[in-house]
């Protein structure tokens, strides 16, 4: 009985895990040998489920007929493989490059046929594409053209190196990447090609270059540029942007480019002005600063920078870039966001699937399935959404869209399974601002660090408010108003104000010296020679002051609206501040001191001192004030507190100069010439103290080896 009871038991528990199997696919692909991760606003990494798992390997099994035996075949596998391109019916064509040859599988990855073009042997061909007609087009680099094909592999014509007198005589036409738009123009990816991509009509006429990147000019170069004579800016290497990796193009007919060796905009989403679709439209972009693409984990202690070598676009107009250099395969959306990006581990020995050595090329078929060309092992990858990419991907398409309402459902999914998703909470955030929630609106985009948005619910909040007491604010001002003019007609019938200001008092000397404080804003010339000159100043006070102002600088640091310092959403470390606030004006101060003494200022090291402190006394009357205003404003009124900021700081540095121009005794030309040498030397002084910081630690590091070696010996 109870054998028979066991085998029931055995029974159940089969049947039951077999059931489990089958109704999880996902299962399978419960291991992925990398690891998949996102990049907040702030540069913080955050771990996610993985967004593709990888399904297969295909390309591996490349027989073809015996040359000498066709009545049998022979292995033929692939050869530094360049390029991958997956037609409308989900075929794979790969660019074999090595061995001369296109290599055309059907979307099970079986071998369909070779095209060689005996006609027009092809040599070293690195780039591919198929139009919906099936023409197919070939970037035939080794022979310095690109070849069409028609659908059945047979010849229709070549395009060499065009003719006309605006393609330069030293530009080398050697196609490696190209695409074909739907009017049959033809963009051609030259290699080393900085000036862009070489435009080709149907009938292969030059029509000239398009997306070019633009060279960065650094103040540096402007310098060398007014200095240096016409010979010597003539032998300076020349400045080229950098030229164009890859290219392909959308169901929109939207052309995309990668670009090596450029800092910013490696990714260009061109309309068929030319003009990039990509800057400056991401949810966490600045105006004032260019998107960089190609993430990196971690510090790389090699300093190896991403290297994109590669892009493909899906149906949903999802970008995916691998980085060649890196080993890394990053993903973003039609606007530039960053949606996930993974890498495994490029030491390993053996070879996994999921893992590529060497990505060389990436492509997507029609179900957004991604393939990766992996040039080490010379075989394609195939990677299928996860459960969670496929539900991030569902929710940020809706957002695309403008769905807002519509992407909430699955942006509360992901946000469950993975709370410290930022496109999720962003998500989440933009379907409470359509539906009128703007204080939930408010507190998601705070959480996501998103300030455009925040600042946009804020101001529709701050006017609900403004319309909600409106009548409550405008009787205290009436009421305000009428206190005050009562006030100062009592006070003046009463005679209360002149006895007030004939009022004989003594003041104790360290409140005269704060009061000069004041004095020395509508006075500064004046009021610094009577630092000097009257002893209006002290250490009490000057200490004092100092206090104040490291007070209001570090509250500024930690309360100002994220909105216009986002680091305030991150922990702000006011120690670390206080240090940077100390450093700074140590250094001036004794660089200052210094250099007054060198060009025969008659100020005293102590006047140097009290001086310089009394000058920070806007910030101590405007950090508070600046502080409180910054948080009732939104980004529209920016300009207003830029002006305020900018004009702090501007204050303070007016007040240092006339510091230095009264206690000095110097003219206006000489104050500028030791206020630029004081910086200059602060500058000298901080790169030494840096490099005798660098060289005690090596002397120690060097005295704790040889301390370990005798111990040991």
């Amino acid at each position: 009985m109870r054998s028979y009871l066991m085998k029931q038991i055995l029974v159940v528990l089969l049947v039951a895990v077999i059931s489990t199997v089958a109704v999880q696919p996902e299962a399978t692909y419960a291991y992925t040998p990398y690891s998949t991760n996102y990049k907040d606003g702030y540069d913080q990494l955050v771990w996610t489920q993985s967004a593709y798992n990888p399904v297969a390997a295909l390309g591996r099994d490349i027989y073809i007929p015996d040359p000498r035996k066709p009545d049998q075949l022979i292995f033929s596998p692939l050869k530094q493989a360049q390029d991958l391109f997956i037609d409308d019916k989900d075929h794979i064509y790969i660019a074999d490059t090595g061995n001369n040859r296109i290599v055309h599988l059907d979307e099970q990855g079986k071998l369909v046929r070779i095209l060689e073009v005996k006609e027009s042997p092809l040599n070293k061909p690195q780039g591919l594409f198929i139009d919906p007609k099936g023409t197919i087009y070939i970037a035939d680099t080794g022979n310095k053209r690109v070849v069409s094909l028609d659908k059945d592999g047979r010849f229709i014509r070549e395009f060499k190196r065009p003719e006309s007198k605006f393609l330069p005589a030293s530009f080398k036409f050697d196609p490696v990447k190209l695409v074909v738009d739907k009017r049959g123009f033809l963009y051609i990816a030259a290699l080393g090609g900085y000036q862009g991509l070489v435009q080709l009509d149907p009938a292969g006429n030059f029509q000239g270059f398009f997306g070019a990147n633009t060279t960065s000019f650094s103040l540096i170069d402007m310098f060398k540029r007014l200095v240096y004579t016409r010979e010597m800016y003539v032998r300076e290497i020349s400045k080229l942007p950098g030229s164009i990796a890859s290219v392909t193009t959308d169901q929109d007919g939207m052309v995309y480019t990668v670009s090596k060796d450029i800092e910013y905009g490696q990714i260009k989403k061109l309309n068929i002005a030319g003009l990039d679709q990509l800057e400056s439209k991401g949810d966490f972009a600045k105006g004032d600063k260019k998107t960089s693409y190609g993430e990196t984990a971690f510090f790389d202690y090699q300093h190896r920078v991403p290297l994109l070598a590669d892009l493909t676009v899906d149906s949903d107009g999802n970008i995916t870039v691998i980085d060649s250099k890196l080993k890394v395969v990053n993903q973003y959306d039609s606007s530039g966001n960053l949606l996930f990006f993974w890498w495994g581990d490029d030491n390993a020995v053996t070879t996994k699937l999921g893992l590529v050595k060497t990505p060389t090329a990436i492509t997507t078929n029609s179900k957004n399935e991604l393939f990766i060309l992996d040039g080490e092992n010379n075989f394609v990858q195939s990677f299928r959404l996860s459960e969670f990419g496929a539900l991030v991907h569902k929710a940020n398409h809706l957002t695309q869209e403008g769905k807002y309402e519509e992407s909430e459902a699955p942006w509360a999914e992901v946000n469950r399974l993975n709370a410290y998703y930022t496109p999720a909470i962003l998500g989440l955030a933009k379907a409470a601002y359509k539906k009128g929630d703007y204080t939930q609106a408010q507190q998601l985009f705070y959480e996501a660090g998103q300030a455009q948005g925040y600042s946009d619910a804020f101001w529709q909040n701050r006017l609900v408010w403004f319309q909600k007491n409106f009548g409550v604010l405008m009787n205290v001002a009436i009421a305000l108003f009428i206190f005050l003019f009562v006030l100062e007609k009592w006070s003046k019938k009463s005679g209360w104000r002149q006895k007030w200001r004939q009022r004989k008092h003594s003041e104790r000397l360290l409140v005269q010296q704060l009061k000069q404080a004041f004095y020395i804003l509508k006075h500064p010339i004046d009021g610094f020679g009577a630092l000097r000159h009257e002893n209006k100043a002290g250490a009490w006070s000057s200490l004092i002051i100092w206090v104040l102002a490291l007070a209001s600088f570090c509250l500024m640091q930690a309360g100002i609206s994220f909105i216009f310092n986002p680091a305030v959403i991150l922990e702000v470390n006011l120690l670390t501040v206080a240090i940077q606030f100390l450093a700074i004006w140590l250094a001036w101060v004794i660089s200052n001191y210094l250099i007054s003494s060198i060009l025969r200022g008659e100020g005293r090291f102590r006047d140097v001192v009290y001086g310089s402190t009394y000058a920070l006394f806007p910030l101590v009357l405007v950090g508070l004030p600046l502080t409180l205003i910054s948080n009732v404003m939104t980004l529209n009124e920016s300009s207003i507190y830029n002006f305020l900021y900018i004009g702090l700081f501007t204050w303070i540095g007016l007040l240092l100069f006339w510091k230095v121009q009264s206690m000095q005794n110097y003219s206006i030309g000489e104050t500028s010439v030791s206020v630029v040498l004081s910086m200059v030397t602060m500058t000298v002084l901080g790169v030494l103290i840096f490099i005798t910081v660098g060289l005690t630690k090596e002397l120690t590091d060097f005295g704790y080896s040889v301390f370990q070696e005798v111990t040991i010996r």
